[in-house]
């Protein structure tokens, strides 16, 4: 964690920048503040804050400006009008979410006017804020990573730097949240069919976890694999799991709910043996899913068609 504090600028006061101010002030950091709605600081400002009156005011307050807007147009709408001279030599530490070409934009932007982005991705939601074992990914200069890295620190423990490539972050963080989404909705799902047949959530939890946490041992298993291009089928063939996941439509179709979700699953499948893999490892649906949809699908190495 942090070991000395500093002066910083946060721009944005959502559910995300609240929490950072608050962790900064609790940790002795000068912070100052701009936002939109200027009554969100109010409570802020009474623990020892600053309110810019704009946010060239805020920006011009300090080297490290901390970004949690809620996206890179904010951004351009919030810094836009600051005179190029007042950004020039200022660290923007850019948390907005972005996808990582938005990213790559924001970092040549903040370029053209001295400025230079640190782009960083938060793994945790705002109740995370603080805490020694929340991460942030961050890519961007190494320099003023490692200048303002105690800094860093305070608003997440474990603060990681992939690299020069401003867009870095911003992939990995929109790697864990489309994991993480489509993770929730398969949870959505199953509560939902649990509802229909008279369960609770509660009831099928332990069942959930249990799935949940299996899952890790799936992910090393294909890791290896996957990226050798080894698809060959044995217990986890294709086809097996096409019949599978028609079960899981018809049982959902059965219950009276929603089959919007498993049967964009049981469509990817479909589209995998329509390809010709169904006597592969299901782990070529990556193949399938790199490519976009209608696209033809080549055979890799360690790959066989199903034969008749």
């Amino acid at each position: 964690m942090r070991s000395t504090q500093q002066s910083v600028t946060l721009i944005g006061l959502g559910p995300m920048g609240r929490a950072m101010a608050a962790v900064l002030l609790d940790r002795g950091h000068a912070v100052t503040l701009w936002n939109r709605t200027a009554s969100r600081a109010d409570d802020l400002v009474a623990r020892g804050a600053v309110l810019a009156a704009d946010p060239a005011e805020a920006v011009a307050a300090n080297e490290a400006v901390i970004l949690s807007l809620t996206d890179y147009e904010a951004m351009y709408d919030v810094l836009g009008p600051v005179p190029a001279p007042a950004l020039a030599g200022r660290v923007l530490v850019n948390l907005t979410s972005a996808t990582p070409e938005e990213a790559r934009a924001g970092a040549r932007w903040a370029a053209e006017r001295g400025a230079v982005q640190l782009t960083g991705g938060v793994n945790v939601p705002p109740s995370g804020i603080g805490q020694p074992e929340s991460s942030t990914f961050y890519s961007g200069p190494r320099e003023p990573f490692d200048r303002h890295r105690a800094l860093l620190e305070t608003l997440t423990g474990r603060v990681e730097h992939h690299g020069e490539d401003p867009g870095l972050a911003a992939l990995l963080y929109q790697i864990g949240v489309s994991m993480f989404w489509t993770s929730m909705l398969s949870y959505w799902q199953a509560i939902a069919l649990a509802r229909a047949n008279g369960l609770t959530a509660a009831d099928i939890l332990p069942h959930a976890d249990d799935t949940a946490n299996s899952l890790a041992r799936f992910f090393a298993f294909y890791t290896g694999r996957v990226d050798a291009g080894d698809h060959s089928g044995d217990v986890d063939r294709l086809a097996m799991g096409m019949a599978s996941v028609e079960h899981v439509v018809r049982t959902n179709a059965d219950a009276g709910v929603d089959t919007a979700l498993p049967a964009a699953v049981a469509d990817l499948f479909r589209r995998g043996m329509e390809a010709g893999h169904g006597g592969d490892s299901f782990s070529t649906l990556v193949e399938v899913m790199s490519k976009p949809a209608g696209a033809a699908v080549e055979p890799v190495a360690g790959s066989r068609p199903i034969r008749a």
